[in-house]
């Protein structure tokens, strides 16, 4: 006799969140349907080993599509439900049967077989009422009765026995919605729908989830001959899940091939990963992981819409797509995906609870990308240039935006380009080859290599034989400024003001200049006072007149990368030091030009404009830049 029972009413109103609000996309209904199965086939698969009343057998699932009844049906040979488990589970919302079995499965000590359950919110089920208008579940426990369940998800449920069942588990109808102007339901009855949902969600269910599949076959002739545009209809069965996740074998029974070739397939690309990571971490949190460094610069790396992180899977279940707390910023570039037993999802099971495992588990994969990184320079010093050329600004990244916070992890997996050699060299590298005198880590900064290649300061580096690091990177002086030295070497500017670094003689003999020459560096300064907050002597030029410098820590590059951003253009400015080449016959010149400021005005912004473009800046008054010079070489004809 059929039974009417009506939901609670606190029953009611969860139901109603679960269909409206609880998942944000109807895809899901599948796999929680299937999770659920998977769930019933453990706990079947558990008795049978621990109990004769209960007969192994081959355990599956089975999605039969029905287009004519706009039905979709999910069958499993697992554990199947007594009348008062149909009550309990499914007639009363988030009370969950998995929960409670793995409950008592904890206090029995003849355990022999670990298990996974997904299903610990009891709400699984009922996602389905997002696209059925009614479900019918049939089911029967080993040697029990069997029931069939009915309800359209609104006020009432009903149970009645159905002494046609006869086989153990459970098999659930969905009736389809109609469809609507907002949604297709009838889309979840065609194959290749249900196939491409399966392989997302559930592909990794430990399970065969089987479906008849419809293919075409073309017809032939009695002779064998194919007849052109016609066909018959061949029904198989088709396993749809790949059941064993490579991530979940042993190492030893993957090859690298393997890796690369799951790598491609998974995340679209054409080409073999750089490296690959295949992490397998027992111990108070255990985890699998698949983890790639991207051969090539993913073509949306550097846009708003890329979203970074690793796909999550809680048992083998598909639960989220570029989960961002797995991987750090600074690694935004690495793929791969995470699987583990040990985090609290959400009622949904879309997203994570506030779970400090999931932070442990980023910091264990950021340690193992860091030691890949480490061996993969010190192994391949070719694959690693090439890493770096694509991802080392991310590296820099790491360390300015952790204030230097990174500084130990990723100092020495930094190289740079640099004076003395056309290799690329690590920051150890230079240390060890500093004369023992030498103070400082010199560096030069510019848009190119070319650029900086041309920076007049360069010119007495050289003549010493003094390595300086070269960095055309925006990100470069910052990092550099936030880990502010290198094994007890500060790191200095060659643009900066450098007075500190002159011997007592030198300082004496630039002093010296100054005082001589006062009131032609006045009338420079003068001539330049919107430009610059000094004009000096320098000994770091050889052939060139003039240079541009600057002090108190904000150097030129500073200010025009900071120019480039909305937030901080124009807030940033470097205190700039026009440095004179005593040596250059140009200032000879200069000093006959003592008593006539016009032309000193006019010679002193040839200068600065020049210096500007000696060093990589734009000259920002072109039309005032070529018209000083044309005025200058028609004094000179004139004279």
């Amino acid at each position: 006799m059929k039974e009417i029972k009506q939901f609670q009413t606190e029953s009611r109103e969860l139901l109603n969140l679960v269909i409206n609000s609880i998942y944000s996309n109807k895809d899901v209904f599948l796999r929680e349907i299937i999770s659920n199965a998977s769930d019933a086939l453990d706990k079947y698969k558990y008795l049978a080993l621990t109990d004769k009343k209960y007969p192994s057998r081959e355990y599956e699932i089975w999605i039969e599509l029905d287009k004519e009844n706009k039905t979709l049906t999910i069958t499993d040979n697992g554990i199947g439900m007594d009348k008062d488990e149909l009550v309990d589970d499914l007639g009363t919302i988030a009370k969950s049967g998995s929960k409670e079995f793995i409950s008592k499965l904890k206090s029995a000590k003849d355990q022999k077989e670990t298990i996974n359950i997904i299903g610990q919110f009891g709400v699984g089920f009922y996602s389905a009422y997002m696209v059925a208008k009614n479900i019918e579940v049939y089911t029967k426990k080993e040697n029990g009765k069997g029931y069939k369940f009915e309800s359209d998800g609104q006020e009432s449920y009903s149970i009645e026995e159905d002494k046609s069942i006869t086989d153990t588990g459970t098999k659930i109808v969905i009736h389809l919605k109609d469809d609507s102007e907002e949604f297709e339901y009838s889309q979840y009855l065609d194959e290749y729908v249900i196939e491409e949902l399966i392989k997302k969600y559930s592909n990794y269910i430990r399970y065969p989830i089987k479906m008849n599949v419809t293919s075409k076959e073309p017809k032939k002739d009695a002779d064998g001959k194919v007849i052109e545009n016609e066909y018959n209809e061949v029904v198989e069965t088709k396993t749809l899940n790949s059941m064993v996740p490579l991530w979940k074998k042993n190492r030893s029974e993957v090859k690298d091939e393997d890796l690369n070739a799951f790598y491609k397939e998974q995340f679209s690309d054409y080409e073999d990963p750089l490296s690959s990571m295949f992490l397998k971490v027992d111990g108070l949190i255990c985890y699998n992981a698949l983890v790639y460094i991207p051969s090539h610069i993913p073509a949306d790396l550097y846009s708003d819409s890329y979203e970074k992180g690793l796909d999550l899977y809680a048992k083998s279940v598909f639960i989220q797509k570029n989960c961002k707390t797995l991987i750090p910023d600074y690694l935004k570039f690495v793929k791969g995906l995470v699987d583990s037993d040990d985090l609290s999802l959400n009622v949904s099971r879309e997203i994570l609870q506030n779970d400090a495992r999931l932070n442990k588990i980023r910091d264990s994969i950021e340690k193992k990308v860091l030691s890949t990184l480490k061996d993969l320079m010190e192994k391949d010093e070719e694959k690693y240039n090439k890493f770096f050329e694509n991802y080392g600004t991310f590296l820099k990244f790491g360390i300015y935006s952790t204030y230097g916070g990174k500084k130990e992890d990723l100092q020495d997996l930094l190289i740079y380009n640099n004076l003395n050699s056309d290799k690329m060299i690590t920051l150890k590298s230079y240390v060890e080859r500093m004369d023992k005198d030498q103070k400082y880590i010199y560096y030069a900064c510019g848009k190119t290599l070319e650029s900086i290649r041309l920076l007049p300061q360069l010119e007495s580096y050289k003549k010493k034989g003094i390595d300086v690091l070269l960095l055309k990177d925006n990100i470069d002086e910052f990092a550099l400024m936030m880990m502010r030295d290198y094994d007890g070497k500060q790191f200095k500017n060659i643009s900066s003001e450098t007075s500190e670094e002159l011997t007592p003689d030198e300082k004496s003999k630039i002093d010296t200049l100054v005082s001589e020459n006062k009131e032609i560096l006045d009338n420079i300064k003068e001539a330049l006072k919107d430009e610059v907050s000094e004009v000096t002597f320098t000994n770091k030029l050889v052939d060139a007149p003039v240079c541009l410098s600057s002090k108190d820590g904000v150097s030129m590059n500073m200010e025009e990368v900071m120019d480039q951003s909305p937030e901080t253009s124009g807030k940033i400015k470097s205190r700039k030091v026009l440095e004179i080449n005593p040596e250059s016959k140009l200032f000879e010149m200069l000093k006959t030009l003592k008593d006539d400021k016009e032309n000193i005005d006019t010679c002193a912004k040839i200068l600065y404009s020049e210096a500007l473009l000696l060093q990589g800046y734009d000259v920002k008054d072109k039309t005032e830049f070529v018209k000083n010079i044309n005025e200058l070489m028609i004094k000179l004809g004139q004279k």
